[in-house]
């Protein structure tokens, strides 16, 4: 057997294992899907969405907890979006080559990587003890933005980065700035693929519990936040809380809340989808 055959033996077999792996952990997924469904399904209800949290499981609500996370969201958003895209924008399309660059550009695929918890430490010492916002939602906010903030500022990159350089070119011919050619050409035509990445940043953000709960976000709160300095809680800390009861009631309670977090999820999945489908369509070079 020479080594072309045998190297296309090996190929056979990794594409093999790579395709069986994929399918036990879909099947694994769709398992656990179908468990938390047939557990949580039953506590979905207008009153399950409007209720506090309470010691009762049948009781038990998750008002102040989506509530809570619309404002972490909100105020996420706020700051990262301006600060990634812009970064991303002047990375791309202003910055010159040099060794500053570069290191700046490391860094940030650096930062993509670090584990979520680190962020948490991060805020902790940095917002709420620093800064002294406290267990705030500001504080809760602006952990979470420096958390998404690498992965908005790399995938505006890419995205500018694909659109063609021609593009750019017969702006130049017009007689338009680079301002003009940034702001009128390359932004619009790049446009779906920054606001997919952005989405899909957000995603990730709307799971996270470990930095949250390092700024020492509360499990239970049975009041709805009025400003951004009140302390708050979000939907994965109060799954958390409930799974670790000892109550078999807020098991089910968990699972419901898994269900709406699940679900708010896949819509902003979707709809980052929809948005890059609908631009590809629209922008053709």
């Amino acid at each position: 057997m020479n080594r072309k055959s045998r190297n296309k033996r090996l190929d056979k077999g990794f594409s093999i294992l790579g395709i069986a792996s994929i399918a036990f952990g879909l099947i694994v997924l769709l398992v656990l899907i179908i468990d938390v469904f047939l557990d949580g399904s039953a506590r979905l209800s207008w009153s399950f969405f409007t209720s506090f949290p309470s010691r009762k499981p049948e009781l038990a609500g998750i008002l102040s907890a989506w509530v809570g996370t619309v404002w972490i969201m909100a105020i996420t958003a706020l700051i990262a979006l301006p600060l990634g895209i812009g970064a991303g924008i002047y990375l791309e399309e202003y910055a010159g080559k040099n060794r500053l660059t570069d290191f700046i550009e490391i860094n940030i695929a650096n930062l993509a990587g670090v584990p979520s918890v680190i962020y948490g430490l991060l805020g902790l010492g940095l917002f709420v003890r620093y800064f002294n916002l406290d267990r705030s939602i500001l504080a809760g906010g602006l952990t979470l933005a420096l958390l998404i903030l690498p992965v908005i500022i790399l995938s505006t990159r890419e995205a500018l980065r694909a659109v063609p350089f021609s593009i750019r070119e017969a702006s130049y011919a017009s007689g338009a700035t680079r301002w003009q050619t940034v702001r009128y050409q390359v932004i619009p035509a790049a446009f779906g693929s920054i606001m997919t990445g952005v989405i899909l940043a957000m995603s990730r953000a709307v799971g996270e519990t470990a930095p949250l709960i390092t700024i020492g976000a509360l499990t239970y709160i049975a009041f709805l936040p009025q400003g951004l300095s009140d302390p708050f809680t979000v939907l994965p800390i109060q799954i958390f809380n409930w799974v670790s009861r000892p109550q078999k009631g807020f098991f089910a309670n968990a699972a419901a809340g898994i269900i709406v977090l699940l679900g708010l999820t896949l819509i902003m999945n979707a709809a980052a989808i929809l948005l890059r489908h609908h631009y590809q369509k629209k922008i053709r070079w």
